[in-house]
Parts: C-alpha cells; structure tokens; sequence
C-alpha cells in the first residue's frame, strides 16, 4: 500500500512519493514486470518481500511507517533497542569470541587465538569436544581475568564447570565478570541431547552469583539450528529466559540477580537487516519482560553473543561461506552483539583449521578496524525500515512467546514450537526448491568438478537443518549417466535458456554434454550420436525456434534412442518434462534422476 506522504530532502527540497513510483514503475515495465496498463501504484505491492513469518517489508522507508512506534531510547538506556551500551569505541569494536571444539585442541592454538585478535573464549566441553579433564592444560596460558570464558557442554555441565572453577582455584584469581559456566538445560530439551534439568542451571547459577560472573546461557541457536525462523527464535528466547528467571526465583535470588546470569545467544545470518532487525528487536523485548518483572533498568539490559548462522553454510563450494559470514558479522556488530563468533568458512565439513580460524578471526578485525563499522553505535538506527522491520518482528515473536507461556509446561511449549519450526523449515525448502532463495554454489552455478576439502570430523555430529542439505545429497551421489543438451539455433537464441538448464542440472549432480549451435533436427542428431546418444536430453532453444522445428526434434530425438526429453521452457513440444524458472527445482531434479538410475 502505497503511503500518501511528501519526504523532504533537504531545506527547500522535496518530492512526492508520486514521482518515485512514476520512475519505478518505467523501470519494471521496461522488464515487464508491471503491465503497460497497470498503475503506477502497484510498485509497492510488487516489490514488497515478505518474511517466513509473514511480514511485509516495504520496498522503500519512509517516515509514514515509524509514525505510531514506540521510542527506541538511546543507546545504554531502556528499552536498549539501540545497545545495551552507551557507546563503544572503534578500539574495542565488539568482543570477538573465538569457538573450540576439536578434543584436541592444545594451549598453543588458544593462546594464537587471543593474541591475535580474539577477546574471549567459548569451549564446547564433553562428549561433542574438549574433555573436562584437558581444561587445565588448555588454559595454562590464558589470564582468565582478562578473557572470558564461556562453557558450553550440554552433556558434562557440571564436569565442565567444575574442572573450569577448579583451574581458577589453581591459579588464585578471579575469573572476569563475562565468563559463563554455560546451563542451559531448556537448549538441551529442545535440541534432545543433554542435561534437561533445571536443577543444573540453579546450582551454576548459585555458584557464579558468589565468584561475580555469569551461570546460564539462553542459547536461541538450539532453535534456529531446527530451521526456525527470526520469530520462532527470538520468541523461544524469551520463553527459555522467563522459564530460568522463574526458577532462579524459586530458588532465592531476587529477580535482579537472576537476569544478572542469564546471557543471550542468537545466530546471524547473510539476511542482514533481519538479523540487524531481530538483535534490537530481543534487547527490547527482554526489556519489556524486566520491566513486568519489576527488574532495575540495568539489569534489563541484554547481554548478547551472536554466531553465525550454521544452517545458511554450505559443504559444497564452501569458501563461498566466507562471504556469508562476513554479511552475517556485519549485520551482528551493526545489530548491537556485545560478542560475535564468526564460525570458520569450513564449519561444515568437520573440524577446522589454523586457516579458516585465521578468516573468521580476521573478518572482525578488517570490519572493526578497516571498515569501521564500530564508530557508531546502531547506525542503521532512525533508518524508517529497520525500525518498522524491528517493531514487527518483537511483536510477531511477543504473540508467539505468549503461546508458548500458556502451553502450560516445558514440554508442551517445545512440542508447540517443534510444530511451528517444521512448518517454517517445509516453507523455506520449497523456496530454495524453487530457487527463489538461490544458494549459491549449491542450487546456483555448482560447480561438479569440485572435490571437497578433507577435514577432521566432528566427536558428534551437528544436529543442524542446513538449508542446502537436499541439494547437497544429490551431489554427494552424483547420477551416473550424463544429459545431453541439445541446443537449438544461434547462440544468442539459446544461450539463457541454456545456462539455466545445465545449472539446474549440474545443482542436482547431474553432468551434460553439450551441442554446439545447430540450424535444424539433422546437426542436433548427429551432435547427440557423436554424444554417444545418452537417454536422457534437454532441449534449449529460442520460442521461434521451438514453433518451427521442435516438435520435428523431439521426435527424431525418440527415434535416434532417446527415452526421455526434457524442454527448457514451458512450449509444449511433444516433450516428457518442461524446465522453467519458478519450478519446484528438487522435484525436477529427483524426476530425472529417477530416469537416468532406471
């Protein structure tokens, strides 16, 4: 809906929004995207996107969409939208958190980690890592008042924490106030592996409270890992926050002191004013629930590390996975983290390496330091857009929280969020089937000739929905017989239709063979023998020459041993299979494969 609103530019200079849709609108009729008759208007509902979670954003902010939203504050103050902190120096940017999880990991690579550019430590301990028992050799080095220390060991907790607290008792100091023995009993329901007590998150959060740091961490990635949406995570968050606020309650802490332990994960994705959108959104709505909880202001504000996001990275042409991660940091230290880990490009694979640590450690540095993203706390502050996109989406995942609260147990409230993960996940699938959202080097120009990079695996594999995993299936079993793509006419006639045919097919671990330019059914037969006349052929070729001469094709094609012929378009040719843009392009793809394993 177009907004009826004149926005200034400048003293004495303005324009209507009128003009701007009179010059968009020429642009998309020009690529026929918008009727020569319709009115200029449409530009708004035709260029609006909307999210999983069914929010409309707009395809330009304007003042008209923060006219009726609630105060964003400033930064350091309530409702903390805009950073829990005042403002933080270009010096000190934001904490860059370095991960570990090879079990072994030795004294050296950590210490490497901090001294060139990493701030604090976040160790998955136990069974999926490092064994509590290595603890004391691995932070040897490390001045533990000065990194901290953030656990994460869903089946040792209390082994973690304990081999942890120890170590401190051996070197006579105090841990610093950003270190978390790392309970997260309601993460490990939801993921299904772990300690689901709460009791633990009690007992660690009693001892942390006595040596000044933290005990709990509300880890949202355990939700987004599923598949979840910015939505679904951020209303999981509160719900998992409230359900540890409430037993820290029970236990004898004030309420001050209990949101004084929690600390906040969320991933990151390449989506980067989502993400920018979704961490000021969870600063103010953990605000909103201090405040019914008669939390001090202070205490409100949210303490955040965000990752990046496991489920967007890719095995197949992984290095295009630094590209992600570098979007996804930017969007977290934009978005107001206190802490960020950039995973290393390779995450997918297995263990990384002293390189690909070195990458994600780096694409900090070069944004804090080059780019100078740091200089200003919440830039994308004020921008119309972000803040309409950051209202929506607290007040989607608000009513979703609400649900999930009056479930009326832990269980039910996660049974009640699985269900709604699973319907987002299903969504999302069937865009990236139909490539309307391209991953690029999985469902876009793959690359068959790839081998993979050799990696040390995991001690237990990551539970993780990645977005390209049925691509990346077919590719990890790559058809035996080959397609061969006949091209039809000159080749500025076929070539469009051409590439989007062996792209698809190539993203589906099907090679082809192609012909060259051809004039007529005779060239393109002789072509597909000297081919060796695989069973399987695709047809790309310009409307014209499709009327003219396809239908002769198909059927000299059958003739010369084709069993089956596909058409790059939607003509109807006489062929068994059509291939255009907006297909369901795994259901195509498991239909030809199916023909070329019979």
């Amino acid at each position: 809906m177009a907004p009826e609103q004149t926005v200034p530019l400048a003293e004495g200079v303005s324009h209507d929004l009128a003009e701007w849709e009179k010059a968009t609108a020429a642009v998309l009729r020009k690529t026929r995207k918008l009727a020569e008759d319709a009115p200029d208007s449409d530009v708004w509902d035709l260029l609006a996107t909307r999210t999983l979670d069914g929010i409309t954003v707009t395809p330009l902010g304007t003042p008209a969409l923060t006219e009726d939203l609630p105060e964003a504050g400033l930064p350091g103050q309530a409702p903390f939208t805009r950073g829990a902190l005042a403002a933080r120096t270009e010096l000190d940017g934001w904490d860059v958190r370095g991960w570990f999880i090879d079990p072994n990991t030795d004294a050296d690579t950590v210490s490497a980690e901090l001294e060139n550019g990493a701030n604090s430590l976040w160790l998955t301990v136990g069974d999926e890592g490092i064994d509590p028992d290595r603890l004391a050799a691995l932070l040897e080095p490390v001045f533990l008042d000065l990194a901290p220390v953030i656990l994460d060991a869903p089946t040792a907790t209390r082994a973690a924490a304990e081999a942890f607290l120890s170590v401190l008792e051996d070197k006579a100091v105090e841990a610093h106030p950003g270190t978390n023995l790392g309970a997260d009993p309601v993460g490990n329901a939801l993921r299904g592996r772990g300690d689901a007590s709460i009791d633990v998150a009690v007992d660690l959060a009693r001892i942390a409270k006595q040596r000044g740091i933290r005990g709990v961490v509300v880890d949202a990635t355990a939700a987004h890992d599923l598949g979840a949406s910015d939505v679904q995570e951020l209303a999981y968050s509160l719900y998992a926050g409230v359900t540890y606020l409430r037993a820290l309650a029970e236990a004898g802490l004030s309420q001050n002191e209990a949101a004084e332990q929690l600390e906040f994960r969320y991933a990151a994705t390449d989506e980067q004013f989502p993400t920018i959108a979704k961490l000021r959104a969870a600063r103010r709505l953990w605000d909103r629930v201090g405040q019914l909880s008669e939390i001090v202001e202070p205490a409100r504000a949210q303490r955040q590390h965000a990752v990046t996001s496991r489920p967007m990275m890719c095995r197949y042409d992984s290095y295009t996975n630094m590209l992600r991660t570098t979007v996804a940091t930017f969007a977290a230290g934009v978005g107001g983290a206190d802490a960020v880990t950039t995973l290393p490009f390779d995450e997918p694979l297995g263990l990384p390496t002293p390189f690909s640590r070195r990458i994600a450690r780096n694409t900090s540095a070069l944004l804090i330091s080059e780019s100078h993203v740091a200089a200003v706390t919440d830039p994308a502050g004020g921008a119309h857009a972000v803040e309409k996109l950051t209202d929506d989406i607290a007040r989607a995942a608000w009513d979703l929280f609400g649900e999930l609260d009056a479930a009326g147990s832990t269980d039910a409230a996660l049974a009640l969020l699985r269900e709604r993960i699973e319907a987002t996940a299903s969504e999302r699938a069937l865009q990236i089937a139909r490539r309307k959202r391209p991953i690029t080097g999985v469902s876009e120009f793959p690359n068959l000739q790839e081998k993979l990079p050799e990696r040390a695996p995991y001690p237990v594999p990551f539970d993780v929905h990645r977005y390209a995993g049925e691509f990346e299936q077919m590719r990890d079993e790559p058809a035996a017989q080959p397609v061969f793509l006949a091209t039809m006419g000159p080749i500025a006639q076929h070539t469009a239709r051409a590439s989007f045919a062996a792209n698809l097919l190539a993203a589906g671990g099907i090679h082809h063979a192609v012909a060259g330019a051809t004039d007529g059914a005779e060239q393109v037969i002789d072509a597909y023998r000297e081919a060796g006349g695989p069973e399987v052929v695709c047809v790309a070729g310009h409307d014209n020459a499709y009327a003219e001469w396809g239908a002769e094709l198909v059927t000299a094609l059958r003739k010369a041993g084709a069993r089956y012929v596909i058409v790059a378009g939607k003509t109807d040719i006489g062929a068994d299979d059509s291939v255009a843009a907006g297909l369901d392009a795994l259901a195509f793809l498991r239909r030809t494969r199916e023909v070329l394993s019979a």
